[in-house]
């Protein structure tokens, strides 16, 4: 596969080529996006999403329960449809255990610490959400000291578990939301029959959203291993498609649409899964741009204009208390790039905060 036939079909397979009708869709589509900044994940649902999409679109579907965050994988958050989190973690959570269980050692969080929270929380959540602050002080109230994130950690481990799950957003006077209320999951998620394969099914909605990729892309963007990632991918291979050795597509591609240019300027999110969700992203940037967008040293993955598949500058955004109607402010990486261009991809992400 060409470099640039490569990049054609993940713009494709990302729906930034063939947009979902409905922000719903779109999740369903591309099944996790990371989301541990969340306004980026929410636009990262509003980009691969046709027509005029918005942020207040967005929450309304949290409110509804199609939609949730939690730590599915790696130990990071990402939204996901609720409909899809149990199974999902049914495949993540043993992994994502053995990767906090040193931590929780030192912290003194045992199976006998979650299960007395989550004793407690049941009670608590019976009414209504909490947001995390409220649910660090009904831990405070246990007597177990919530500080050197330990109330954190014990709130991620009952996500992980499948009690709680963060569900509708906290709505802020004069700006976005940037929290959610944890509710519990058997009473926000709904009922939904489990794939008779699981693991399978996580490399095709891999592929799906994501595609072409292969094992070493699934194991990185699952946080399995490199043998569970290719375990799934026999598993899963009759229903997916290979287009070379080892790089796989989905058997059924989305309708690109129309009048849609691989060409076109795109200003993506944070941590947007076009770029994070691979372990070798030289195919959309260079060790430059790479360098530029991160992770950096602190993790962090800046947002970035993407122009003919690749990653061609970065821009920034504040959504505190008043400033999030400011003008995004762009930085090219090209003085090549078309500032008119430019312009209107960071008009679209404006005009989707602002509704």
């Amino acid at each position: 596969m060409t470099p640039s036939a490569l990049l054609s079909e993940r713009l494709r397979s990302h729906r930034l080529t063939a947009p979902a009708r409905t922000v719903t869709d779109a999740a369903s589509h591309m099944l996790a996006v990371q989301g541990q900044e969340f306004l980026a994940g929410r636009w990262a649902l509003g980009i691969r999403t046709s027509g005029a999409p918005s942020l207040s679109a967005v929450d309304r579907a949290f409110a509804r329960g199609e939609l949730v965050r939690s730590w599915t994988m790696r130990g990071t958050l990402h939204i996901i449809p609720a409909a899809d989190l149990r199974w999902v973690l049914s495949v993540t959570g043993e992994r994502q255990r053995k990767q906090v269980a040193g931590r929780h050692r030192e912290l003194g969080i045992d199976g006998e610490m979650l299960a007395r929270v989550g004793g407690a929380l049941r009670e608590r959540l019976a009414d209504g959400g909490r947001t995390r602050a409220q649910l660090l002080d009904d831990i405070a109230a246990l007597g177990i000291d919530p500080s050197a994130q330990r109330g954190v950690h014990i709130i991620g481990a009952l996500c992980v578990d499948g009690v709680l799950v963060q569900g509708p957003v906290v709505a802020r006077d004069g700006a976005v939301g940037r929290e959610q209320l944890f509710v519990l999951a058997d009473e926000h998620l709904p009922d939904a029959v489990a794939p008779d394969d699981p693991l399978a099914e996580f490399f095709v909605r891999y592929i799906d959203g994501h595609g072409p990729a292969g094992a070493a892309d699934f194991a990185w963007w699952s946080g399995l291993t490199l043998g569970a990632a290719r375990e799934a991918v026999e598993r899963a291979r009759h229903r997916v498609t290979e287009v070379e050795e080892g790089l796989f597509v989905s058997a059924v591609r989305p309708r690109r649409g129309r009048g849609i240019d691989d060409a076109e300027l795109r200003a993506l999110p944070m941590f947007d899964e076009y770029y994070i969700s691979y372990a070798d992203r030289t195919p959309v940037a260079d060790a430059d741009a790479m360098a530029r967008i991160g992770p950096g040293k602190n993790g962090m993955v800046r947002a970035s204009l993407l122009a003919g598949g690749r990653i061609a500058g970065a821009w920034t955004h504040s959504a505190a208390v008043g400033r999030h109607r400011d003008a995004p402010i762009a930085e090219p990486f090209d003085a090549a790039l078309d500032p008119d261009a430019v312009d209107a991809a960071l008009t679209r992400y404006g005009d989707f905060v602002a509704r």
